[in-house]
């Protein structure tokens, strides 16, 4: 991948440019760095959540072009993240609220211990590679997203585990023996990172041809011709644009900030719909009492919009 920013194409033109990066490296010093890049991150009016971890860095961050490529120079100024990559988007509104530089113990969360992607990980497939690996009936197709993921698009004939969150994924390997039935395995996820620790963790497991979709389902997405495509759907990514579609367009899925689930428009139809309260999937689990609480929420969201500011619970 280039480093420099390329102009986007009219396709892909909006006013702010997104830009989802992750990089697995040894990083001891990530405390003392997050201060530092939260303020290139400021100082460049960019927005977005970056994770900071003895394992590296992950996240995603908006911005105007010229603030993204500030931020991306100063990260690989760093001699840890000299070969950082990135995947960019465009997105016709700011995507995300504020800026926000965390630490954690794992830069994706999967609580296995020992899994560094440094030391073993699976083979990466080229994304104009991927259809010829997923269509050879010696291959085994594995979604490593959560359910409220998958439940907006797949690649055709994929396994979904449904998890809920990327912690239960090993036990659903360790439970699953029927993994073994075909000799190739072939996962993916949205940018590539959970992959990274899925194919590690497949290895350790003894599974050996392992493989891995590079750039994840947006690399795909972006570079792979609509005519080509084996994606079915769109593809949920973690901002307020909610999902995109084919060439990186955003998609029309809006989110119910009651359950956090990716709703389509035919959804929004749903008698059990109510805006910032509840929706299909979610109204039969609530109460009254949590109803009345996100009515509150909601309105004060709905009078922040009327002032021309953004409530920082929506």
């Amino acid at each position: 991948m280039n480093d420099t920013l390329e102009t986007p194409c009219p396709e892909t033109q909006g006013q702010f440019l997104v830009a989802a990066l992750y990089h697995f490296v040894s990083f001891p010093r990530f405390a003392e760095f997050r201060e530092p890049l939260q303020l290139v991150c400021n100082e460049n009016g960019v927005k977005g959540t970056l994770l900071l971890a003895h394992e590296g860095i992950n996240g995603t961050i908006a911005g105007s072009d010229e603030g993204i490529a500030a931020v991306l120079a100063y990260l690989r100024a760093q001699p840890e993240f000299g070969r950082l990559e990135h995947k960019e988007s465009r997105a016709s509104s700011m995507p995300f609220l504020r800026m926000k530089v965390r630490l954690k113990k794992e830069i994706v969360t999967m609580g296995v211990e020992n899994i560094d992607p440094n030391r073993v990980v699976g083979t990466y497939v080229e994304p104009k590679d991927w259809n010829a690996l997923i269509s050879d009936p010696g291959t085994l197709v594995i979604d490593t997203r959560n359910d409220y993921e998958t439940a907006i698009g797949v690649f055709r004939g994929a396994v979904d585990p449904k998890t809920k969150s990327f912690r239960e994924f090993p036990d659903w390997v360790r439970n699953n023996t029927g993994l073994h039935t075909k000799p190739k395995i072939a996962m993916y996820c949205t940018g590539g990172i959970r992959c990274e620790k899925a194919t590690a963790f497949m290895k350790e497991q003894g599974f050996e041809e392992v493989f891995h979709l590079k750039g994840g389902i947006l690399k795909y997405l972006e570079e792979v011709p609509p005519e080509e495509s084996l994606w079915d759907g769109a593809c949920f990514v973690f901002d307020e644009r909610v999902s995109v579609t084919q060439g990186l367009q955003e998609g029309e899925h809006t989110l119910c900030h009651a359950c956090r689930q990716p709703l389509t428009p035919e959804e929004l139809l749903s008698p059990f719909h109510e805006e910032g309260v509840s929706c299909v999937h979610c109204h039969g689990a609530r109460t009254d009492e949590d109803r009345e609480r996100y009515r509150e929420r909601q309105r004060q969201i709905t009078l922040a919009k009327k002032r021309g500011e953004r409530h920082l619970g929506s």
